[in-house]
């Protein structure tokens, strides 16, 4: 190479490095280590500008002379060393995760159906796995089982991540499981096993079969950080003490010691929020000065209202969109942005305007209403096989929404079209470079340290995806679900188109754009009337996105902590179809067991709200159909010009960075401040605006002033804090809520001024600012 008359090296030299500039900037690399000092900070010099604002120059020169991840965020919670000697696919690794991944799944569909209900994390199991592994190692003796030893000598911290995997995969009820519910609470449909199965199997597992093509997209790459798997890996490698670069010199207590303070005073704290005193939960003050006034509990109300109250102090409402701690500041920016512009600028002058009669219903809601204001009564309007009684339809009423609801759609159609664009405009040519295998970016240490590993055939990939799409066929054809074949194929066409995108954009910021809104849209006008196949493209559509997704995070959690291809997939796989069967057994044996089940009278709380919300969707989307809501000349007609708005918004971004690269501009990200608040409704600014403010403290304030701090205990703070609550959540269920029938302190403590505050207001009421006279109607 030779030097520039600057005494810098030139484009030409540094393309030889394989450093292509990109769109007039030069792009997020690793650079190798092999490089002098002096070439490296020549090259460090030439590179006028880094397209990802999460990486510096700082950064990018520490990636060289150290031999680590250029992201700092990597530097600080994961190891850039790794022993191939150390056991991972042992007996004991199988015989726990398998374990986990019935306990877990068996319990959280049992209590997925009740309400109020409790969800035991995966964070639960890798904490209990720790102890439960190192009495395996004492305890049981050495025996071998057919060569295999029983017990390989110490649990390994490659043992425990690939048995906390398996327990993740049964940590979430399977989204398939509600088709079943709903076809047997609203369609009477009961089919036999052997359907429940199939359908589940193949919604769960056929995103898996993409797993080949997003690694070269989604985990082998450097810029790929996925933040979530960073607050994992912290705890990992806190609970096994190893050391590794990236948290500096930083005196002060150890890593687990403070990880042990945070937890403890974790457990211990929510029980206030969560049991003693849950008005400082729902943090809604000035309400309860002016309890009946409708307008400021519209403004500052949590339950029903705006939240501009700000804060909360419970961490389980806080991290309900998920950590602050483990997003990066920029795309929280975004989403904080996206929420104040649309939910406290924009929703309120829809609303005190009228639009869309919206004042006779409350400012945020996620039901749906009728036109007295009531709550829309779907037996009204179907016939005895669910269709559409047109008849009945016109005599009753159109169904209207509340007005965060109607702008949650409306963001829903925005984000989909946005994250093309963006994709289209921003990584077009990262995208073609990869799909042709060459890697736009250098490969970091762990990209290296991973070539040494066996990777997954595409074959195995090809089975998955052959099988899967079999019994998928099966089950549609050989029931009666009223799904055609070819929308079958539409589902995973779409599902597929969109998974790169939606992970590229997820893997950044840690949000995810949600494909459930898009698939409703779609079936709704394609196949009018068919409330089941409605249900099924949806699931096919969007699960196999969202699963897809999850087994790339997986596997990039691997990835991080060093294990091998192969034992990934088959854990997951094998874990899957454990976690999917057990799920389906014990929602067989509850409704044919417990009495009136589904029934909003049910005397132990098995009322099934998510079957509620699911199959109210099914009539809503596949019964009334989007035609009669968001066609031209209906109620929410406007809504659509949101697929044009998503997708000029990132074009116009794209088109300053061509006139100002260097501008703020470069740190807007149109997609997530579409899908970023995409949780509203249910979520709101109770788990926004206090979202957000700790995250501006700590991944800005601190990251900034005290790097060494946040690079120690950052992720620490955020998994101790987390697996506190978790754990804190379950005591008070299971020792304070669950015996007795729940009458544990009924009148000394669940019926305080503290517990009853915000819900005596004209917020926790819901509210609206206007009631319709009796026998009237709006709209």
């Amino acid at each position: 190479m030779q030097d520039s008359e600057e005494g810098r090296y030139s484009p030409a030299d540094l393309e030889k490095l394989g450093l292509a500039k990109n769109g007039g900037k030069w792009p997020a690399i690793w650079l190798s280590p092999n490089l002098t000092r002096k070439l490296a900070e020549a090259i460090i010099e030439a590179i006028s500008d880094f397209d990802d604002p999460n990486i510096d120059r700082e950064g990018a020169l520490v990636g060289v002379l150290e031999d680590d991840s250029p992201y700092p965020e990597v530097r600080s919670a994961v190891a850039n060393t790794d022993d191939p000697d150390i056991p991972v696919s042992s007996i004991r690794t199988w015989v726990m995760g398998i374990a986990w991944a019935i306990i877990i799944a068996g319990l959280n569909q049992f209590f997925f159906f009740r309400y109020p209900s409790v969800s035991i994390s995966s964070i639960v199991a890798q904490l209990l796995s720790f102890p439960v592994g190192r009495a395996w190692a004492k305890v049981v003796p050495n025996w071998r089982i057919f060569g295999v030893p029983l017990n390989p000598g110490p649990f390994t911290i490659k043992e425990h991540v690939l048995v906390t995997i398996m327990a993740t995969v049964g940590s979430g009820s399977a989204y398939a499981t509600d088709i079943v519910a709903v076809q047997r609470v609203y369609y009477n449909q009961v089919y036999n096993f052997g359907y429940q199965w199939m359908v589940v199997m193949s919604t769960q597992l056929i995103g898996f079969s993409i797993g080949g093509v997003l690694r070269r997209f989604l985990v082998q790459p450097p810029s790929m950080i996925w933040p979530a798997n960073l607050v994992t890996c912290a705890l990992f490698n806190t609970l096994h003490a190893q050391t590794y670069a990236g948290m500096g010199n930083r005196g002060g207590i150890s890593r687990e010691r403070f990880f042990f303070y945070a937890f403890g005073c974790g457990v211990l704290w929510y029980f206030v929020p969560g049991y003693l005193f849950q008005a400082i939960s729902y943090f809604s003050w000035v309400c309860w000065i002016v309890p009946d006034n409708i307008i400021v509990n519209q403004m500052f109300g949590y339950v029903s209202g705006m939240g501009m109250s700000l804060i909360t102090f419970d961490w389980s409402q806080i991290t309900y969109i998920g950590s602050p701690l483990a997003t990066p500041w920029w795309a929280e920016a975004n989403v904080a942005f996206g929420f104040v512009f649309f939910f406290w600028l924009v929703v309120p002058a829809l609303y005190y305007t009228n639009t869309w009669e919206s004042k006779y219903m409350p400012i945020s809601s996620r039901g749906s209403y009728d036109n007295t204001g009531a709550a829309y009564n779907v037996t009204q309007i179907i016939n005895a096989d669910a269709s559409l009684n047109m008849t009945a339809y016109e005599e009753y009423s159109p169904l209207f929404l509340s007005t965060t609801f109607a702008m949650a759609y409306a963001l829903s159609f925005a984000s989909i079209t946005a994250t093309l664009m963006h994709a289209f405009l921003f990584f077009r040519k990262q995208i073609w470079v990869q799909s042709r295998r060459s890697m736009h970016e250098q490969p970091d240490i762990h990209a290296r340290l991973m070539s040494k590993y066996k990777q997954v055939p595409e074959w195995w990939y090809m089975i998955i995806f052959l099988s899967m799409f079999a019994i998928g066929v099966i089950s549609i054809e050989e029931w009666h679900t009223e799904f055609p074949v070819w929308a079958f194929v539409l589902s995973l066409i779409i599902a597929f188109f969109y998974v790169i995108p939606i992970g590229m954009i997820q893997a950044i910021t840690n949000q995810q754009v949600g494909l459930n809104v898009v698939t409703e849209l779609i079936v709704g006008y394609a196949l009018p009337g068919r409330p089941i196949a409605m249900m099924m493209f949806k699931t096919w559509g969007y699960i196999t996105m969202a699963q897809a997704l999850t087994f790339a995070s997986d596997f990039k959690l691997g990835h991080y902590m060093k294990i091998p291809p192969r034992p990934m997939f088959w854990s997951q796989v094998v874990a899957s179809v454990v976690a999917g069967t057990v799920q389906l057994g014990v929602q067989a044996w509850m409704f044919t067991n417990i009495e009136d089940m589904c029934s909003t009278t049910q005397k132990d709380g098995f009322i099934c709200p998510s079957t509620e919300v699911f199959g109210t969707a099914s009539i809503i989307w596949g019964v009334i159909g989007p035609a009669r809501q968001f066609s031209k000349g209906q109620v929410y007609y406007a809504l659509v010009y949101f697929f044009l708005i998503g997708a000029l918004c990132p074009l116009v971004a794209w088109l300053i960075t061509l006139k100002w690269p260097n501008g703020f501009i470069r740190y807007v990200n149109f997609p997530v401040i579409f899908s970023g608040i995409g949780a509203i409704p249910p979520a709101s600014a109770l788990n926004y605006v206090p979202w957000a403010i700790v995250g501006f403290i700590f991944q800005f304030v601190i990251r900034r002033r005290h790097f060494s701090w946040w690079a120690k205990y950052n992720y620490v703070l955020s998994a101790a804090m987390d697996s506190g609550v978790a754990v804190s959540i379950i005591l008070i269920f299971f020792c304070l809520q669950y015996p007795a029938n729940g009458t544990i302190g009924l009148n000394s403590i669940q019926t305080w001024w503290g517990n009853t505050v915000f819900l005596n207001t004209a917020d926790g009421r819901a509210e609206p600012l206007l009631t319709i006279p009796p026998g009237q109607t709006f709209g």
